[in-house]
């Protein structure tokens, strides 16, 4: 082994551990207050030494949001991947953006929850943060270029401008789908974030509550809404 590769090794075990830390203090005090010296600390090193990794908190989100987003991106991808109709595996990829949410609710909230104030995410966190997305569109298209997509049963009107901001949507995520198509995509992506964020955020305790049944039902119903005729 190498020297540059032995210390490309030891900067991605310091990296992964400053990561951790974090993530216990999301956990313990929320995003807004996550210190740099605090994991200098813990990890024994002088507040010099960690700033050749993590510079500021802000620097220190950033990285957590790239890594929640690249974790649960994976998680995603992993489950719509193999065989199956593209409407079968789009319900298992929203099942699996929501087993990563159970898993991970502290990383769930600093991606998707409230934001943090004073912080503004880099174009660094934006081709993480589309992954999901990605996968989304992708198994929509598949479906779109295959058997077809069902049409809405009340097709609605688009404006111009709404049209003009699906094919920025469209442009980004590389897909051909047509305006409708692609709005459906990103509402149902939506009924699928806001389910799992109901859940994980306790808005559906005393009532939904397990919520398996209640969740199958949005992701099924969000399936549906863009269009996928086998979702059983």
């Amino acid at each position: 082994m190498t020297q540059g590769v032995r210390a490309a090794r030891a900067r991605a075990e310091t990296m992964a551990q400053i990561l951790a830390l974090g993530r216990e203090q999301l956990a313990e005090r929320g995003a807004a207050d996550l210190s740099v010296r605090a994991i200098a600390r813990d990890l024994g090193m002088v507040s010099s030494g960690i700033y050749r990794y993590v510079a500021t908190r802000d620097e220190l989100l950033t990285a957590l949001i790239i890594d929640s987003y690249n974790q649960l991106g994976e998680q995603v991808e992993q489950a719509a991947a193999g065989r199956g109709a593209p409407g079968r595996r789009f319900i298992r990829a929203a099942n699996a953006a929501r087993n990563w949410g159970r898993d991970h609710p502290h990383d769930w909230a600093l991606i998707f929850g409230s934001p943090v104030p004073g912080y503004q995410a880099p174009r660094d966190t934006v081709q993480p943060g589309v992954r999901v997305a990605s996968v989304l569109v992708s198994l929509t298209t598949e479906q779109h270029h295959g058997e077809g997509l069902l049409p809405p049963l009340r097709p609605m009107p688009i404006s111009r401008r709404l049209s003009h901001q699906s094919a920025l949507v469209r442009e980004a995520l590389v897909t051909d789908l047509p305006d409708d198509a692609v709005l459906r995509c990103v509402m149902a992506w939506a009924m699928i974030n806001g389910a799992i964020s109901f859940e994980l955020f306790g808005q559906l305790a005393n009532t939904f509550d397990p919520a398996d049944d209640a969740l199958a039902y949005a992701f099924r119903g969000a399936a549906l809404l863009v269009g996928f005729p086998d979702v059983d």
